[in-house]
């Protein structure tokens, strides 16, 4: 017998499992949209063979990427509504639907990295560019929450460090390339002036990398950032990391433009944000043109011009001409016309616009997947 949902202590609600990875940003998503369901859920976690950690294996049913002997028994009793994020996660959401003879219904949060059709919704936010099809339900920002009483107790333990920098201290959050963006020498010289330029002001620049941050990159930038410069070095397994304590006790924050979740943990927390927009060289200038005309023809709006673009952009992305795709820079300029954010060397200024929210609006599309509750 299945647990009743306190929401509708009269009804029995679908079977809903949280198909989770080894990302824990993408996974809080995951859990923050099945939260506000207020239906009960299972969480299956999966673990990867090390040639698939980093490896981006091509998206289908499959299981051939997990490491069985570390990841969560996917069995029956089948779910009803699996909740997911990233490639690798999502393929084994899409073998247990197989499995299930396509009766479980597969939600992914994100941007598909294979074909959209595959999923039965796609929740994705404002970076995403998605055709306007039933089964797209599009945010303004990722569902993302922050651990605020982490960040609480975090700032707290470190308080009494960061109080002995010169202020003003600001964050420094670095993530790592991701196409069509390079991390390259010129912009290594820019985030350099910019911390010089912090310096001469008096202030503390602090740098903090991430999983994603080359180590090339991170021994180069220690090389030339000015002398006494912190700047920590992520690692998986460590036991310090200032990155919480930051949020709570930076006055602000440079992040490069490629972490949308660090953008918007900053966002969130109304702290002031300046997004460091990362450069495209060569034939990725090109690409940035490909997302570009992916977010003219797939936007949503009103008159015949619009509809006449989304037909195109339709008709083009069922032929397979132009396909899903992110665009950062209209991501960040979104941010700074909100009042949400600037750019990297403009004066901090605390946000003053409101912070969007859809994650009540997305968790009630998720309820009309499952025809709202069964029956008891």
């Amino acid at each position: 017998m299945r647990p009743r949902s306190e929401a509708w202590p009269d009804l029995v609600p679908p079977r809903v499992w949280l198909v989770l990875g080894d990302k824990r940003g993408d996974n809080a998503q995951v859990v923050a949209l099945a939260d506000a369901l207020g239906w009960p859920y299972e969480r299956r976690h999966i673990a990867l063979k090390e040639e698939w950690v980093v490896g981006k294996p091509r998206v289908e049913a499959s299981l051939h990427h997990l490491d069985t002997n570390r990841s969560d028994a996917l069995a029956p009793p089948w779910p009803d509504i699996i909740l997911t994020i990233g490639r690798r996660p999502s393929m084994a959401a899409l073998w247990v639907k197989a499995q299930n003879g396509g009766r479980t219904r597969v939600v992914l949060v994100g941007k598909p990295a294979g074909r959209l059709e595959l999923f039965d919704l796609v929740i994705a936010s404002a970076e995403a560019q998605l055709p306007p099809l039933p089964t797209v339900f599009k945010t303004t920002l990722p569902l993302m929450r922050v651990a605020e009483k982490e960040v609480a107790e975090a700032a707290e333990a470190w308080r009494a460090r960061f109080d002995a920098l010169p202020r003003p201290l600001v964050a420094f959050l670095v993530g790592g390339p991701t196409s069509p963006f390079v991390y390259d020498s010129s912009w290594l010289r820019r985030i350099d002036a910019l911390a010089r330029k912090i310096v001469a002001q008096g202030g503390t620049p602090y740098f903090t990398t991430s999983r994603r941050t080359p180590v090339a990159f991170v021994d180069e930038l220690e090389r030339t950032l000015p002398p006494g410069t912190p700047l920590y070095r992520f690692a998986p397994d460590a036991t310090e990391n200032p990155y919480r304590a930051l949020l709570g006790l930076a006055d602000g924050f440079v992040v490069t433009g490629d972490s949308i979740s660090m953008m918007v943990e900053v966002i969130r927390l109304r702290r002031p944000l300046a997004i460091l927009p990362v450069p495209a060289r060569g034939l990725g200038r090109l690409d940035l043109r490909r997302r570009a005309l992916a977010r003219w023809l797939f936007s949503p709006g009103a008159g015949t011009t619009h509809r006449v673009r989304r037909a195109i952009g339709g008709m083009l992305f069922r032929s397979r001409v132009i396909s899903q795709t992110r665009d950062f820079p209209a991501f960040h300029r979104m941010l700074v016309a909100r009042g949400l954010a600037v750019f990297a060397g403009e004066p901090f200024r605390a946000p003053t616009g409101v912070v969007p929210d859809d994650l009540a609006d997305a968790a009630a599309r998720v309820r009309q997947l499952g025809g709202g509750v069964s029956p008891a």
